[in-house]
């Protein structure tokens, strides 16, 4: 068997390995050699676990048992120092030697850093992979000021990803307006109005001079003068293809190693791929044309003829910081060109198409990206429009879509991809459906990975399905509220209720789960269900609960915990604070930070010393880790302030201790705001409460963090009965009617208000659903003083069960994590 070595284990080069392994699975022994010690993961998602909306495990996409089940032979952490093509050798840092037949650079890129005076400074980093995200998350805990230089997709991730960690973050940008690469000015300025909503700062048309400060960086100061302070400075200024190892290995490099056709460098039997290779003087950076070479070299080295690689035309379709923004082509304006605009200020669309000589050239839309893949369509095939140009985006008829997904997926050919984020075709998704059994998006999904990054092309792949499968059989399109099952949220619900199951595992059985022990996403889903249905008759199930959940704390990445007691409304006393200060000085506890929340969060703690602290602090347990109520913040109101109209301190506190350790979907935030100046943040709050004169406002379905939506007026009401009988009954509603890990954000747009008002609008109902709520709330119990009095669960947070090390730590979540 022929020995093929890949250096490299990045997504371009091991989407080529999966393409050889579909074509001719026993033609090679693989090795592949990556610098990182990870599997294979999606580097687009980095921003994700910066933002902390994923974890490691959810961007992983080929894991270690990936490998060993294909036989590929994985060194994760080694670096190839040198490469002999006559002897036909790789040589590892770490004294590995290899023998090939076919060799592989799928070496990637390497990102740019301005050689500015300074940059070596402690603080100054680039974002590029999980070592950056960890260095810019650690430094968020101690520093407040982050620069990021470059306005482009990269920087704008790296910025969204620092605001959500707190920080006070500039963009520093050389041109005019943002991303120009990708949007046009009019696109970019609407997508900077958002992002400056969000909480980011833009410095544009600033020329980077000298990166000032000590050891460690202190500010950025510029060529005209001016200057900003900064204690973290992240370039995100480009990349470069990381060809350096095949030049010394003789092989051809121009701004990337020289391929031809069939990705073959001038070297018999050595290959580049993906953002290291230079084909026809270009060095691509987006996935969607790597996964195309990918194609071509996988083919040639199955031994199957097919054309060569032809280069591409590009695409780019986004979501930045939850704003969809789509480009391909070329969609400048020139004089022998024309443009068709739709600009829509109040739902924030933008849309322009650019035709040359009736063909579509170039396009960018803003907000609705729906239109994304027909339009690339287009101009890819180079379909003319001459004479009927305005029938791209009004149809036929001029008055609406000139079509819908359905009609794209009948024009796609079988090679077009559908999901850029992990390069999967229609032919693969058919293929899936027709031969591999699949009958859901969420099947498909763990088929080919489609649909599994951003989302963008789902409604694509239910296109694909339904067009497959055929409209009579759209029933079987049903997706399941995970792959273990073809049943819904509302069909499991219905389930436990009408047949009285209390346990995962009768639902599991009698539902006829595909898993029979379910899976990381069912389980705590079920869990919650049952705990909701039947507070009573269900005995939670721990090891169905994530990490944090299990340990009453949030694990750090050291492995260390946080620990968050319960201050009612963020009021404490003297007598309170004495308590934290020596229980943080009693167990050295590193860092002591006030919260978002108005809380106390006492940082790196061990896991030995929680059951300890909880019992020096006699205080109840604030939930930061669980998906119940975090917090009821409040503003002074009357009590002090001279512009309140009501007691929202008192109010607050009510709130807090009326509903506090009350199970949600997700987790749940509240406010009280003492008028309508709002300062304690109401109308961003999954229920936020205003004092008007002579009563109260609720708002309901706010959300302040990466997808930020503003709440929306419930009902007014005029006492604080009033507002506690409305508040239970919404949360109540809410915890009945929405899916597991839905945010009351997502619930509210989706049902809509006009359903939630009609829901709760009777007494009769807002008392039902307050009496079900109140039942759940006398069975809980304050879970740090259950495990203080229980010794059998005290006894797992043992010292010899606790994570001494961070690598400890990660491989402790890890298989945790995948228990459930």
């Amino acid at each position: 068997m022929k020995k093929l070595v890949m250096i490299g284990n990045g997504m371009a080069g091991v989407s080529f390995v999966e393409q050889l392994l579909k074509l001719n699975p026993h033609r090679y022994d693989i090795t592949i050699i990556g610098s990182e010690p990870h599997p294979n993961y999606n580097r687009i998602m980095l921003s994700s676990v910066l933002a902390g909306e994923a974890t490691m495990e959810d961007i992983v996409l080929n894991s270690w048992e990936w490998y060993r089940e294909n036989n590929i032979q994985l060194h994760a952490g080694q670096t190839v120092t040198a490469v002999d093509t006559e002897a036909r050798t790789v040589t590892t840092n770490l004294g590995l030697q290899l023998e090939y037949d076919e060799l592989v650079f799928a070496t990637g890129s390497l990102p740019f850093m301005l050689p500015l005076p300074g940059a070596d400074k402690e603080g100054v980093i680039a974002f590029r992979d999980i070592k950056d995200c960890e260095t810019m998350l650690s430094a968020s805990k101690q520093y407040k000021k982050a620069v990021v230089i470059g306005g482009g997709l990269l920087g704008l991730e790296a910025a969204r990803g620092l605001v959500n960690l707190n920080m006070e973050v500039h963009v520093v940008h050389i041109h005019h307006y943002l991303m120009e690469r990708q949007l046009d000015e009019t696109a970019a300025k609407l997508l900077q109005a958002e992002l400056e909503r969000q909480g980011m700062k833009f410095l544009l048309t600033k020329n980077s001079d000298t990166i000032i400060g000590g050891e460690r960086v202190e500010g950025l100061t510029f060529k005209d003068g001016t200057s900003v302070e900064a204690d973290l400075i992240v370039m995100a200024v480009g990349i470069k293809a990381n060809s350096l190892l095949a030049k010394d290995a003789g092989v051809t490099v121009n701004r990337g190693i020289v391929v031809d056709d069939y990705m073959q460098t001038n070297i018999p039997n050595v290959y580049a791929v993906g953002e290291c290779a230079e084909h026809r003087g270009i060095v691509y950076g987006l996935v969607a044309p790597l996964y195309e070479q990918g194609a071509v070299l996988a083919k040639k080295l199955a031994g199957i003829e097919a054309d060569g690689y032809q280069g591409s035309v590009l695409s780019t379709k986004l979501k930045i910081s939850g704003v969809n923004v789509f480009s391909a082509g070329d969609f400048s304006d020139g004089p022998d060109t024309r443009a068709l605009r739709v600009q829509d200020d109040l739902d924030g669309i933008y849309k322009k198409v650019v035709f040359k000589d009736g063909k579509i050239s170039g396009a960018v839309l803003f907000g609705d990206t729906s239109e994304g893949s027909k339009l690339f369509s287009y101009i890819r095939k180079g379909e003319s429009f001459a004479g009927r140009e305005k029938e791209v985006l009004f149809g036929p008829s001029g008055g609406g879509k000139a079509s819908g997904p359905e009609d794209l997926v009948k024009a796609m050919s079988g090679d077009e991809i559908v999901c850029g984020c992990n390069g999967v075709t229609k032919d693969t998704i058919v293929e899936a459906i027709t031969e591999k059994g699949c009958v859901s998006v969420g099947e498909i999904k763990a088929c080919t990975k489609a649909s599994g990054s951003c989302g963008g092309c789902k409604p694509l792949v239910e296109a694909i399905l339904l067009e497959t499968v055929g409209a009579d059989n759209v029933s079987a399109v049903k997706e399941g509220i995970c792959g273990c099952t073809t049943h819904s949220r509302d069909e499991v619900v219905e389930a436990v209720r009408s047949m009285r199951l209390t346990t995962s595992r009768e639902v599991m059985a009698v539902l006829e789960w595909k898993n029979p022990e379910g899976c990381s996403k069912c389980r705590p889903a079920l869990n919650y269900y049952l705990g909701m249905i039947w507070p009573a008759e269900h005995e939670d199930e721990l090891e169905s609960r994530f990490v944090n959940e299990r340990n009453h704390a949030n694990i750090q990445k050291d492995g260390t915990y946080s620990v968050v007691p319960r201050i009612y409304g963020g009021v404490t006393t003297p007598e309170d604070l004495k308590r934290i200060a020596e229980v943080a000085e009693k167990y050295e506890v590193p860092l002591v930070k006030i919260t978002g929340g108005q809380r106390i969060d006492l940082l790196g703690v061990k896991k030995e010393d929680l059951p300890k602290m909880w019992k020096d602090l006699d205080m109840p347990s604030g939930y930061a880790y669980g998906k119940t109520l975090r917090t009821v913040k409040t503003c002074v109101g009357k009590t002090f302030c001279r512009f309140g109209t009501q007691d929202s301190i008192q109010m607050g506190i009510d709130m807090e201790k009326k509903f506090e350790r009350l199970n949600t979907p997700h987790k749940v935030k509240l406010a009280v705001s003492g008028c309508p100046r709002n300062c304690a943040e109401s109308t961003i709050k999954d229920l936020g409460v205003i004092a008007i004169d002579g009563g109260w406002e609720i708002y309901v379905g706010g959300n302040g963090g990466t997808k930020v939506r503003a709440a929306e007026l419930l009902v007014k009401v005029k006492t604080e009965e009033e507002v506690l009988e409305w508040t239970g009954a919404y949360l109540q509603y809410y915890r009945e009617d929405a899916t597991y890990l839905e945010r009351t954000s997502e619930w509210a747009a989706r049902v809509g208000l006009d359903a939630i008002k009609k829901a709760l609008e009777k007494k009769e109902e807002r008392d039902a659903l307050n009496s079900r709520i109140d039942h759940t709330l006398s069975l809980t119990q304050d879970p740090w003083k259950q495990i203080i009095e229980n010794d059998e669960l005290r006894s797992a947070f043992d010292a010899l069960t606790a994570p001494v090390h961070a690598e400890a730590a990660a491989a402790t979540v890890t298989k945790a994590d995948q228990s459930i």
